[in-house]
């Protein structure tokens, strides 16, 4: 098995994981209509949709947009 088709294997991908409302409500210190109208005006990464009426965010853009603010701070 080469390197390339390793990589390409789903099973050795690492999931990434969802955050609910709360849960980015926790990390983040934001409220729910703070994150709402960080998606709409482009500063908070968008939900993606993972049932009818289900939304989450991927942990990876939470912690990157932490991140970024703490960058700002500095």
């Amino acid at each position: 098995m080469t390197e390339r088709a390793r990589t390409s294997d789903p099973s050795q991908q690492q999931i990434e994981r969802m955050l609910r409302r709360k849960q980015v409500e926790a990390i983040t210190g934001r409220s729910r209509s703070a994150i709402y109208e960080g998606m709409a005006d482009g500063t908070f990464p968008k939900a993606v949709k993972i049932g009818a009426r289900a939304v989450a965010w991927p942990e990876s853009a939470i912690r990157q947009w932490i991140a970024e603010r703490m960058g700002e701070a500095a």
